[in-house]
């Protein structure tokens, strides 16, 4: 079976969550939630899914599971993972999002809410506990389909609600914007909330068919799209997110995307926040760029949100957090436009946005300009998809096996200087640039992040260590 609990949520094979394999993790999770007392029997429980095509049947199928398990599932829909999540922490009912977010669309998975937010390392554990406790009993699951209660509309007007509140009336008028639509579950959010603030809104790409978008590492087809686009419709700039709507795009006036962190960056100074979490991928320039406390991290959504969760037990007011990615997390209450903001301690897309494109109005400059501003040092990111996880574990195994083995892997890119091993390997040359290796913990991946002087070398940098990686495991 290829399921396994990654950065964020239970993510594997579509042929494989299609059958009885949702319904036994459904059941453990059902059990953890049970014999934690986070729920008891007869308590309600919120479904959502993303477009993929498998993601119906698997969310049919973790339905009638729960029921099975004693809780009381309610349907939602079609819908970003953060309106699910924040219908759930409103009515203190823990939830369950079928989607595997930017993965390609033959893979598929499953995010696990408690009441009071995102499950954490330790719940994953739990519910992997629980599954092979439920294989030893010798249970036996089908692939049986049930429905639910429909709750779609109550969790679109709630987070609706919430970003519509966010901004002054009309404060994005003149601005005209793109949504690349594709296939994203928050498209049409999208296109209505910037309407509702008066942005002159363009609807493009929209797909029927599931379109993988990873916004963390946008393919040069993105980009060739998101540049004619910009060029025909004269657009100040494209929004757009990945496939359930917690991790933001957004590019300038010439279509080339922003970067997560430098999103993530905006978002926080928008919120006013006083202690960040982000993980050890973001930008290193972000230390200099926020008004505090930084907090470092591995990758993935339980260790910011672990990150964050110290902040607040320390008595910071005003915590935030983002991934490199851009999806943006708050955990406690912020005042927005009078308005208080709860917190919402899981990936969201639709407030960066909107974070950029009020500070894009109230400049009036290009969106080029503004992020040419903060003077981050220049970075880059890719991924080689279809890369066996045996393959960049035994890489990584070897880059870790002393200074030697690392300093021959990287002699015709440069000298290494300094070593970080949070997560992945994060290693500063001689010549102050940074190139870090680390496999995916959602898919078949191997990605690569860099850092350097300026954009050209970024990209220099970013293709030799995508090269060195190829090599390797050409040569094994």
């Amino acid at each position: 079976m290829s399921l396994k609990f990654g950065t964020s949520g239970l993510r594997g094979l579509s042929v494989d969550l299609e059958g009885p394999a949702s319904a036994l993790y459904a059941t453990a999770f059902a059990r953890h939630l049970l014999a934690a007392g986070l729920s008891r029997p007869g308590d309600e429980i919120l479904i959502g899914r993303d477009f993929r095509a498998s993601s119906p049947a698997i969310s049919a199928i973790a339905v009638a599971a729960l029921r099975r398990a004693g809780l009381e599932p309610r349907d939602c829909g079609e819908l970003p993972t953060p309106a699910l999540a924040l219908l759930g922490l409103a009515r203190k009912v823990a939830c369950l999002m079928v989607t595997g977010s930017h993965i390609p669309a033959d893979r598929n998975g499953i995010k696990f809410y408690r009441p009071d937010g995102e499950i954490d390392k330790a719940d994953e554990a739990a519910i992997t506990a629980a599954a092979e406790a439920l294989r030893t009993e010798g249970a036996v699951f089908d692939a049986a389909q049930e429905a639910a209660e429909d709750l779609h509309d109550a969790a679109m007007a709630l987070y609706g609600h919430r970003n519509r509140t966010l901004l002054p009336e009309r404060s994005l008028a003149g601005l005209r914007v793109g949504v690349y639509q594709h296939s994203t579950v928050a498209r049409d959010l999208f296109v209505s909330v910037l309407a509702h603030y008066g942005a002159d809104v363009v609807a493009l790409g929209r797909s029927q068919t599931f379109i993988p978008v990873d916004t963390e590492a946008v393919s040069p087809e993105t980009v060739a799209l998101l540049r004619g686009w910009a060029v025909e419709h004269g657009l100040h700039a494209i929004i757009s997110a990945d496939g359930d709507g917690d991790r933001p795009l957004i590019a300038d006036e010439t279509g080339t995307p922003i970067r997560g962190d430098l999103i993530g960056l905006i978002a926080s100074r928008f919120l006013g926040a006083t202690a960040v979490a982000t993980p050890v991928t973001s930008n290193s320039g972000i230390e200099t760029a926020v008004a505090g406390a930084v907090l470092r991290t591995r990758v993935g959504s339980p260790f910011v949100i672990a990150a964050m969760n110290e902040a607040v037990a320390a008595g910071e007011t005003g915590v935030a957090g983002f991934e490199a990615n851009g999806g943006t997390l708050t955990a406690t209450t912020f005042t927005v436009n009078g308005h208080a903001l709860a917190p919402l301690p899981t990936r969201d897309s639709l407030m960066p946005v909107l974070a950029v494109l009020a500070l894009r109005a109230a400049e009036d400059r290009p969106l080029s300009e503004i992020a040419a501003r903060f003077a981050l040092p220049a970075a880059a990111s890719d991924r080689l998809e279809n890369f066996p996880v045996e393959t960049s574990a035994a890489l990584m195994a070897e880059l870790r096996s002393g200074a030697g083995a690392l300093s021959a892997f990287l002699a015709p890119i440069g000298v290494p200087q300094k070593m970080s091993d949070i997560d992945g390997l994060r290693v500063t040359l001689e010549n102050g640039a940074v190139i870090h290796f680390r496999p995916s913990g959602n898919a078949p991946e191997m990605r690569c992040y860099v850092e350097a002087a300026d954009e050209a070398a970024a990209a220099q940098l970013l293709a030799a260590g995508l090269q060195r990686i190829r090599d390797w495991a050409m040569s094994r």
